[in-house]
């Protein structure tokens, strides 16, 4: 058996190593195909300018590839102190927490970005389900399946109570209802739709069936708890 297990470690060694590749390489072409319209905010942000860096989507994006490595870095100092303590899976608990911050405050705050005529023009509202899905287009579309991916993406892995898809369908779609209701309240010229909150929500559970296979169960679910030591014999 000994043996057994000696042979398994490299392949997943090397499972590891090739997904890790994988990940570089996939956020490096990401990096090259965004890379002009991230220049044109670069200037700007290392200024440290509020406009034309936190104000627009470009200024956005940047700073969120940006702040990548911060965010690795919280990762792994949460997952050496909750493995120190002897919590049970620390990376994955760690990584979940951090990446639903981070994959999901950088898309809010773009939703909340207030059009041209913010405070003047009256708040929109558009109740009629599926009627905004054909002005949204493609790209619009998207995004909105984006803003919360994050979100359900690792929330089922880190809150054994929102591992379902019902629970999941439902945290996606009261966090896009409070970002509607926000966009009325403060008038930043953009339409309160229910379409979009059907869209987010819809992300959101996409997201969440991806990571599926990771969720946190109530029945097997990893204690955030040190693990007790043993009791000594005799």
């Amino acid at each position: 058996m000994t043996h057994n297990a000696s042979l398994s470690a490299p392949p997943r060694r090397t499972r590891r190593i090739v997904l890790l590749g994988l990940a570089i390489l996939g956020m490096a072409s990401a990096v090259f195909v965004v890379r002009r319209p991230l220049m044109m905010s670069a200037p700007m942000c290392m200024a440290g300018r509020w406009h034309g860096c936190f104000d627009t989507f470009n200024g956005v994006v940047l700073m969120t590839l940006v702040t990548l490595p911060l965010a690795a870095l919280v990762v792994w100092a949460l997952a050496r102190r909750r493995r120190a303590v002897g919590v049970t899976s620390p990376w994955r608990l760690s990584l979940a927490e951090v990446g639903m911050v981070h994959g999901t405050v950088p898309l809010i705050w773009l939703t909340m970005m207030p059009g041209g005529g913010a405070g003047t023009v009256p708040a929109r509202v558009s109740l009629v389900p599926l009627r905004d899905l054909v002005t949204m287009g493609p790209v619009g579309i998207v995004g909105n399946l984006l803003i919360f991916a994050a979100l359900g993406f690792f929330a089922p892995m880190r809150f054994a109570a929102l591992a379902s898809v019902p629970r999941v369908l439902a945290l996606g779609a009261g966090c896009s209802a409070l970002v509607e209701t926000a966009q009325y309240v403060l008038r930043l010229d953009r339409v309160s739709s229910v379409d979009d909150v059907l869209v987010n929500a819809a992300g959101a559970v996409l997201a969440a069936l991806a990571s599926r296979r990771w969720w946190r169960t109530a029945a097997k679910a990893p204690s955030d708890q040190p693990r007790p030591a043993p009791a000594p014999a005799g």
